[in-house]
């Protein structure tokens, strides 16, 4: 096989992200699982998404990463705390250091994300102190934006994160 997406999604967010991946992978020799259906299927080049739990992966997607042997591997993840270059370069950092050695690095692609309504209730309980307030509001906003994500956009650029991953190798 050429190609194994594999996925950690709770809300939906990264299932949408990797089904587009995948559909954009040529040919018929791929698959796709989620986290918990993957039973240690091989592939030559591995696509692995998470959602982003407290700025890195959650624990099954470290688990896979760190078991990998010689192979191709590409990250790819929805944040629901927000979006920006430096953000998402950071969370990559946490990431990408869970991939041996002997595999080879190829890249990673990140998206806003939504996130469940009881974390917004949770940002609507008002702060006394005024610097905590501003950032209770911020979480609000980001919170409100992450409700359109992923979009046909964040798609767009999953399926022109797959066209750069192919062009390379």
């Amino acid at each position: 096989m050429d190609y194994m997406v594999v996925y950690s999604s709770i809300t939906g967010n990264t299932k949408k992200v990797a089904t587009e991946i995948f559909s954009a992978l040529p040919g018929m020799s791929k698959d796709m699982q989620s986290m918990t259906e993957y039973r240690g299927k091989d592939a030559e080049i591995f696509f692995i998404g998470f959602w982003v739990d407290r700025g890195t992966c959650d624990i099954s997607v470290i688990d896979m990463l760190s078991e990998l042997q010689g192979k191709k591997v590409a990250l790819f993840g929805t944040c629901g705390l927000g979006s920006g270059a430096d953000y998402y370069k950071s969370i990559e950092q946490k990431v990408k250091v869970w991939i041996p050695d002997d595999c080879e690095y190829l890249g990673a692609f990140l998206c806003q994300g939504k996130m469940p309504m009881q974390v917004r209730e949770n940002y609507e309980i008002p702060m006394e102190d005024p610097r905590q307030e501003e950032c209770r509001k911020k979480m609000l906003r980001n919170f409100d934006e992450g409700l359109f994500h992923p979009n046909d956009e964040d798609l767009e650029r999953a399926r022109e994160f797959v066209e750069q991953i192919l062009g390379r190798i």
